[in-house]
């Protein structure tokens, strides 16, 4: 009979021991926008569970996909105001709140993979760090979604520039826009998750995405055509809210830091992955794809990039030259 009271009382013990250790851990919900098979939603899965076993369990990183927690627009200052903990954004969500970060949207200037690579730890990373928590938000994970560009279209392609006369087409925001603008397009800025709707109901003519979303999205439902341009990187970054982390111990930021810094190598891998696999992906659901040539990038080129410079050059001012000098020296 003591043996049996002995074993209640240590399973009693070890339960109320579990309760108190998982009632202390510190709840961390981080929101974001893909859905469950885009391939950085899963790097995301494998990052929140990094941080949970560096952290030996400390803190407990509950993730919303799909706009399941709150909305892509809202992830920014859900974040800032401390509503939720933690969320995900892709660069040029920034749009006009902080336009340095449309740096890598420059067509054709950040597309090199060492770059991309290299990019968490650099200087170059390190001052937009510093301009987002200025913004309000602690940036935690750089995480190299694409640079390949699909640009997608129904009826016929978008080869040459004067395909894009009068074409409403998914943009990203005013400033990165200015190059579609001067391509003749009409873009119109929206979340990557409103783009097949908008593609169904004829909202917009034509989509621009990572060529990985065009398959995961399923934009070969609506559409049945496909340009593949090397036309700027994206990344997702990840970012906490400031005061929630100051409140952490130095151990458990030490766990975020880490388990960031995995995160941003896994996610180039499974970026370069994905780009290489979804044009047969497409192809085989349907959709007629096109590799743009040397000959018609140069075209894009010439018409883009003056648009951008001077979009991005009156949006930024000095800040801007400063971060494209920094960026600069990331592959010198």
């Amino acid at each position: 009979m003591n043996i049996l009271k002995t074993a209640a009382a240590a399973l009693l013990a070890a339960t109320t021991m579990s309760s108190v250790a998982h009632a202390e851990a510190t709840e961390m919900r981080c929101s974001h926008q893909l859905p469950p098979a885009h391939h950085i939603a899963k790097v995301i899965d494998q990052w929140a569970e990094e941080i949970e076993t560096l952290s030996n369990g400390e803190i407990d990183v509950q993730v919303f996909g799909a706009n399941s927690l709150v909305g892509a627009r809202e992830n920014i200052p859900s974040v800032a105001k401390g509503n939720i903990e933690c969320a995900f954004s892709i660069n040029p969500q920034w749009g006009k709140t902080l336009p340095i970060m449309n740096v890598t949207l420059k067509p054709y200037a950040v597309t090199d993979l060492e770059t991309l690579a290299a990019w968490p730890g650099s200087d170059a990373a390190a001052f937009l760090d510093q301009k987002l928590l200025e913004k309000g938000v602690q940036n935690a994970v750089w995480l190299f979604t694409t640079r390949m560009t699909a640009m997608t279209s129904k009826g016929s392609p978008l080869i040459n520039p004067e395909d894009f006369e009068g074409v409403k087409i998914r943009g990203l925001n005013p400033v990165a826009d200015e190059g579609l603008v001067a391509m003749g397009a009409a873009p119109s800025a929206m979340s990557g998750s409103k783009v097949y709707e908008a593609l169904s109901t004829g909202v917009i003519d034509a989509g621009m995405t990572d060529i990985a979303a065009a398959y995961s999205r399923k934009y070969f439902e609506v559409q049945d055509h496909v340009t593949v341009v090397p036309l700027f990187s994206v990344f997702f970054h990840g970012y906490l809210n400031p005061a929630w982390y100051d409140g952490l111990t130095d151990a458990q930021k030490a766990a975020i830091a880490e388990a960031g810094a995995k995160a941003a190598e896994w996610a180039v891998a499974a970026s370069e992955e994905a780009s290489a696999s979804a044009p047969q992906q497409l192809a085989d659901n349907g959709m007629k794809v096109h590799f743009q040539t040397p000959e018609e990038e140069a075209a894009w080129n010439a018409i883009m990039v003056p648009a951008f410079d001077k979009s991005f050059g009156d949006a930024t001012g000095e800040d801007g030259v400063k971060l494209l000098e920094l960026v600069n020296q990331i592959s010198n």
